[in-house]
This record gives structure tokens, C-alpha cells and sequence, in this order.
């Protein structure tokens, strides 16, 4: 049997284990060795929920310490079971039990970095001859009965100044800063906060757990957290903290005078009265100490070019690409400013139509990208929303005499940028569904009339649909010398036809976007199809800013294969600037054949060394190894172009990946080699713009798409879409140097 329970009698086990079995350590488990007959003992002291993996088998995560647990610093392990003994064990396991795993595989585990267990995980599966044996001992009180108690257990409390290397504490602060949960390169989720107490110390906490509810529910700067059983480590001279077994957390509001009541998904936890008055004090402390009033939260206070928290409704959601998602929402206030609206089809766009048409002149757009997509999608009509750092842009079209304000969520975690579900019983969105309640919406109707869009598919009559199609099939001056064995074709007719069809239209332009010609120009993965927004300079200058935080590792300074140097800004910040020379032959180059990798710099000083060196690269120092930046910004500088990867298709490798270059008798450093050595999945720029065209029996959307800069056109249908389909997401797979349309404005 696969999985077996072992009892514990007199403190030794009633069977013992085959005697071919050897038992391994967990610091002598390496790659390249054989398991088949070790074994590896440790304490369940974290399990995850039982799932299924695409291809329907069970997965069942464990986490084991080891027995000797003050051996090293790093003292757990990942055991990841596949199949019928996932399933077998998940009915079992116990925290506490004593977990015994034989004829196991051992690989590098992806999550070891953030989790701060073992560089490698166990795998076992009953198809791979593994076998469990689960020692259980008689539970004198259970975890819930210890709860529950009359005497409930008295916890001391760390000053963050108190804090040391290598314990676990349990500690009390305030909110400084935070990034809502997102998903990590493992299984877990991850959140970032950093606290601050009276002391006048912080920590920066990275926390992991596979069950989202499980972290701290943080909604805003001030709120204030009770964290049980955190792990300190230090790292290039200051504290962090990291989850460990059995943490637990409670968050309280942090707003002077209102109710203590915690927010936390467990069922048991003990709360002190002393503890209540620990909450007040801090809440007094940070209101004169911390600056916790954030940037603007009402639509009626927005200004160009800001970042800002928002608070509010959804009231409508659409996919608008691969790499972007819509969102409508509205606080009750209107923006002071023309506000873009996104252009998606009508039967693409989720919410109730009756309200979305009242709410018309009060709601805005805001589009999120990347990493925020996938939970975006998730999000339920009606649900109150926090969104963290929304950037809004001042724009305007050429045939528009007037501005207007877009709002992005931009790709990253950077300075917290999320989205938060705010739950009913939250006092802000009590506040605000009062508010809400009270808006006048047929006031709000009458503020502006209908759009020009609306008013274009709209007509009273026949006699009106006949006029105008009329004069949409009014000769031009333009003459056509190509296609000429093709007859006009009526739009409503190729909207019913199936493609690929080759037609000929005379047509009314309704509009065209982007009105401005380098919004036309985006960044296109030809291996997922998505298309992306080249991101300005602000954007790469943030992620720089975040990065120049983490000092860089001198113990990654003068390898085999690229020379460093280092110096201290003379600034009010001191930033330590760190910039790795790539060798060839042991040699540095000529700078114009030198590639060179920069810590800590900034956006015009990065500038400034690509008129110089042949190519640039951003990196930032972990305690291993220097690895990219967030693919939000560029991977490679190179002159006055900076190349993208697809966050979707890369999968990151490490930078010393480059020497296999550097090894070369001429390297070229070509980009697309670059990328290749580096995991990059390369964007390519793209030129697309969007044409509405009309002819009084319907609408067709068609689509100019090129590669920047070599030109082409590439057309093929993918099959089993309908011609609509075909124009609005225009897919194209074969080269072809025909035209594909004629329009002509009359």
C-alpha cells in the first residue's frame, strides 16, 4: 500500500520500515543522485488544499520540516504528490505528523527563492514506486479545543527595533506600504508590506500562502496588522520577514475611534483585552506620525497625470486584447474632464445595459494590463472595488478640440498597483453605497446628450436609411485602377457571408482610431497573439526607482566573465550604482562592441550609456544570482530602441546565460539572441489602427496591421471565424501584398 498509517506506541513506531530503506538528510538531498531506496523524515507543518492538474490527476502539496530543525537556516522542504496517493494522503495528513517519504524524485523547485525552503522539492506518485508512511500519535487536544479554552495563551510582543536574525516572533504595526496579494512564479500567492511602530523601525514583509484568504487583509495605508509566528531573516543589513509554520495574522482599521474588530479568515484566534488598547494607542501614534492621507479617492478631484487610489462600483467589464481588460466603474462623482471610452463591441461588454445607459455620464474607463488581467476577469458585476495606483493621461485626437483623461492600471506591482475586493461590512464602502443611493441619475442623464457614435447608427425612418445609403455609394473623385473585376459589395452582405471572401466596398468612414499616429504603434507576441501598449518613459523610470531600492550584491561583483564596478551618488539619496562589464577573452572591449548590465540607475542615465556601449541591460541583485527587471520594462537597450518580452511566454533564466555569448569568437549581441539565452519570448513594434465603415445595411470594423519596420502584410483567415470575427481581431498568418480593402471618404 502506498500510503500507510504507522501508530506510535512508547514513543516507537509499532512496524518498522523495510530494512532496504536509507535515510537521507535533508542538507545532503542533490540533484543527479538515485532515491529509489532513501528515505527522508520530517514534521507536516503546512498543507495545501487538494486539487487537480490539467490533466485531471490529484496534486496534494506538503510541507516538511526537518527533525533537526536548528541544523540550518534553511529547514523545510516542498513535497508535491501526484495521483491516487494525493488523494490518499490529503484524507489523512495532520499537522504535527511525523511524514516519511520513500523512492521519491528530487527536482529544483521554481517557488525556492520566495518561499525560503529547500532549493529542491520531492516528487511522489504511486506510478513511480513511492511510498508514505505516516507516523500519527495520539492528539491529546485539538487545535480548535486549545482555542477555546478559558485561559488563553499569553503572547509577547517584539519592538520592530528589537528584531534578530534567524528567530520567530510575533509583532504589532502599522501599514506603511503594501502590494495586494498576486499570484507568484510558484503556486502561492505573495504579499508585500512593510510595517513601522513607535520605535522608528520598519520591516518589509514578503508572505506566501496557497490559500488567498490566508494572508493579511489589508486595504489601506494606516491600517494595522497582528502577525503571530513571522520568521526574521537579514538581508544586505536589514530585517525582513518571511512566513514561517503556523503564521497567522489579524488586521484592525486604523482610523482613530473606529471599532476594533479584526479582519482575518480564521475561525479561532485569541484577542486580549490589553490588545484593544495596544490598537488605540497605535492608532493615535501613526495619525501624528505617519502620513497616511493618500492621494486623491473621488473621480471629482482627478487631474491629469496623477496616480491615486480610487474607491468604487463595477459596473461593467470587457476583454479588450490578449495583454488588457476593461473595466467601468463609478463613485457617484463625475470627472471634471473628457473622459475616453474604450471602444468595445457591445456583445463583448458584461453588466446590466439599463443601468450602464444611466450611469453613462458618471462612469469611466479604466483599462488594466498584464499581471491585474486575470483577476479583472474575475471580478463579479456590482462588486466594490479598491484599485491602487490608476495613472491618468491627458490625450487628445486630431479632430478634437478638446482633451480628455484616460485612466490605466498599469502592468506590475510597482508602488502597490492592484485591485482589492472590498467587502460590504468595509466602513468606506458603507459610506459609499450611502452616497451612491442618493445620486440623481436623471439629472446625471441630462448632462450631456447622445454621443455622435449613437446618433450614427441611429435612423427615424426608412426614408432616412434610404438617403443614406445613397450617399454612401456616391461616386468619389478617387478612381480605382486595381480590383476592377470585383463588383461593390453591400456590407450587410459580407457580415453574413462565411471567409475567407475577397470583396469590393464603397463605404462611409465612421471613425478611425487611434487619432493620433503613434498610438497606432503597440507590441505584438507572434507566439500568444497578444497585443500590449508600448509603455512611456514614466512607466520604465518607476520600475528603475523601485529596483535602485534594493542595494546591489558585491558578492556577485568581478565574475569569470564580466568585471564590475561600484560608487555611492552623491546625492541627498546616495544610490549605489553598480555596472557589470561583459568580457570577451577575459578582455574588456571597445565600448562600442560592449554589452554592460546597470544596478540603481536611472532612466536618464541609462539613456546616457546607450549612445556609448553597444547594448544595455537593467538588472537587480538577489542574494544568488542578478536577474532581469519586471517585463514591464525593457530587457534590452540597445541605441534608442528598447526591446519587450512577453510576460505570458517568456520563462526568465538566469543572467549568467549570457556567457555562453560572450564565449563566442565575434559576438554580435543581436538582439533575438539575446533573448533566446535569457528565456525571452521578444515583442514585436506594430502598426494597427482601427476603421469603422458604414453603408446604411451595417457596420464592419477592419483593421490595418503591419511589423515595424520591415512593412509586410500578412492575411489568413484563421478558419471557423465569421468575416466580423475575422476584421475585428485580424489575426494574420501568410505574407500578401494585395490590398485588402478599398474605402474611400466622399
Amino acid at each position: 500500500m502506498p500510503v500507510q498509517l504507522l501508530k506510535i506506541i512508547n514513543g516507537k513506531s509499532e512496524t518498522p520500515l523495510p530494512s532496504h530503506l536509507q535515510k537521507e538528510e535533508l542538507k545532503h538531498l542533490q540533484e543527479g543522485f538515485d532515491h529509489t531506496n532513501k528515505y527522508f523524515q520530517g514534521i507536516v507543518i503546512l498543507s495545501y488544499p487538494l486539487t487537480k492538474l490539467g490533466d485531471g490527476r490529484a496534486f496534494f502539496k506538503v510541507v516538511l520540516q526537518d527533525l533537526d530543525k536548528w541544523s540550518s537556516r534553511i529547514n523545510s522542504i516542498n513535497i508535491l504528490i501526484y495521483g491516487k496517493m494525493a488523494e490518499d494522503c490529503a484524507k489523512v495528513v495532520r499537522h504535527g505528523d511525523t511524514f516519511v517519504v520513500a523512492g521519491f524524485k528530487l527536482a529544483k523547485s521554481p517557488t525556492a527563492r520566495e518561499d525560503g525552503r529547500h532549493g529542491c522539492h520531492l516528487e511522489v506518485s504511486e506510478e513511480a514506486g513511492s511510498a508514505i508512511y505516516i507516523y500519527t500519535a495520539p492528539r491529546t487536544t485539538a487545535a480548535s479545543e486549545t482555542a477555546s479554552v478559558s485561559v488563553a495563551p499569553k503572547y509577547v510582543y517584539t519592538p520592530l527595533n528589537h528584531l534578530k536574525d534567524g528567530t520567530i516572533v510575533n509583532l504589532y504595526g502599522v501599514v506603511k506600504f503594501f502590494k495586494t496579494p498576486y499570484v507568484s512564479k510558484g503556486t502561492d500567492y505573495c504579499s508585500v508590506v512593510t510595517l513601522v511602530d513607535p520605535s522608528n523601525a520598519k520591516l518589509t514583509c514578503t508572505l506566501f500562502n496557497g490559500n488567498l484568504d490566508y494572508l493579511p487583509k489589508i486595504y489601506k495605508v494606516g491600517d494595522i496588522v497582528r502577525f503571530h509566528r513571522i520568521k526574521i531573516r537579514e538581508y544586505n543589513g536589514q530585517m525582513q520577514g518571511i512566513t514561517s509554520a503556523g503564521f497567522a495574522s489579524l488586521t484592525f482599521d486604523g482610523t482613530v475611534g473606529a471599532p476594533v474588530v479584526p479582519r482575518t479568515s480564521s475561525k479561532v484566534y485569541t484577542f486580549m483585552d490589553e490588545e484593544q488598547k495596544t490598537i488605540e494607542e497605535l492608532r493615535v501614534w501613526a495619525a501624528s506620525n505617519l502620513s497616511i492621507s493618500g492621494p486623491v479617492a473621488k473621480l471629482s478631484g482627478v487631474q491629469p497625470t496623477q496616480y491615486f487610489d480610487l474607491t468604487c462600483q463595477l459596473v461593467g467589464k470587457a476583454k479588450v486584447d490578449g495583454s488588457s481588460f476593461l473595466l467601468k466603474v463609478w463613485d457617484g462623482t463625475k470627472c471634471p474632464y473628457p473622459t475616453w471610452k474604450v471602444p468595445v463591441e457591445a456583445r463583448d461588454l458584461e453588466g446590466e445595459k439599463v443601468l450602464l445607459h444611466q450611469l453613462r455620464n458618471l462612469t469611466v474607463d479604466i483599462l488594466v494590463y498584464d499581471n491585474h488581467v486575470q483577476l479583472a476577469k474575475s471580478l463579479k458585476i456590482g462588486s466594490f472595488l479598491r484599485i491602487y495606483s490608476i495613472h491618468t493621461k491627458q490625450a487628445s485626437a486630431d479632430n478634437e478640440d478638446v482633451s480628455h483623461i484616460e485612466f490605466h492600471l498599469h502592468g506590475g506591482t510597482c508602488y502597490g498597483r492592484g485591485i482589492g475586493v472590498l467587502p460590504e461590512s468595509n466602513p468606506d464602502v458603507k459610506e459609499l453605497k450611502t452616497f451612491l443611493e442618493s445620486v440623481d441619475l436623471a439629472e446625471s442623464q441630462n448632462m450631456e446628450s447622445m454621443s455622435s457614435v449613437e446618433l450614427d447608427g441611429t435612423f427615424n425612418n426608412v426614408t432616412d436609411l434610404e438617403s443614406h445609403l445613397q450617399r454612401c455609394q456616391q461616386l468619389s473623385v478617387t478612381v480605382l485602377t486595381d480590383h476592377q473585376d470585383l463588383n461593390n459589395t453591400e456590407l450587410r452582405t459580407i457580415l453574413n457571408s462565411t471567409a475567407p471572401q475577397q470583396y469590393r466596398i464603397r463605404a462611409k468612414l465612421r471613425t478611425y482610431k487611434p487619432q493620433k499616429l503613434y498610438q497606432s504603434v503597440k507590441l505584438h507576441c507572434s507566439k500568444c497573439n497578444s497585443l500590449r501598449e508600448v509603455p512611456d518613459g514614466d512607466d520604465f523610470d518607476l520600475i528603475l526607482q523601485g529596483s535602485a531600492v534594493t542595494t546591489p550584491n558585491p558578492e556577485l561583483h568581478n565574475t569569470s566573465w564580466y568585471d564590475s564596478v561600484m560608487w555611492t551618488t552623491q546625492d541627498q539619496k546616495q544610490r549605489k550604482i553598480a555596472i557589470h562589464f561583459v568580457k570577451h577573452d577575459e578582455m574588456l572591449q571597445q565600448p562600442e562592441d560592449t554589452l554592460l548590465m546597470i544596478e540603481g540607475g536611472t532612466l536618464k542615465e541609462i539613456w546616457k550609456l546607450t549612445k556609448r556601449f553597444k547594448c544595455v541591460i537593467p538588472v537587480r541583485s538577489t542574494e544568488e544570482n542578478l536577474e532581469l527587471l519586471d517585463l514591464s520594462a525593457p530587457f534590452l537597450l540597445q541605441g534608442n530602441v528598447k526591446y519587450y518580452g512577453c510576460k505570458q511566454c517568456s520563462t526568465p533564466k538566469p543572467i549568467k546565460g549570457l556567457s555562453s555569448i560572450a564565449a563566442e569568437q565575434r559576438p554580435s549581441w543581436e538582439p533575438t539572441e539575446i533573448a533566446q539565452v535569457l528565456g525571452i519570448e521578444p515583442l514585436q513594434y506594430v502598426f494597427i489602427m482601427k476603421f469603422t465603415l458604414v453603408d446604411g445595411t451595417g457596420a464592419l470594423n477592419a483593421y490595418l496591421f503591419d511589423y515595424l519596420p520591415k512593412g509586410k502584410c500578412e492575411c489568413q483567415k484563421p478558419t471557423g471565424l465569421s468575416h466580423q470575427a475575422y476584421l475585428d481581431t485580424n489575426w494574420r498568418k501568410e505574407n500578401c501584398n494585395k490590398e485588402h480593402i478599398h474605402f474611400h471618404t466622399d
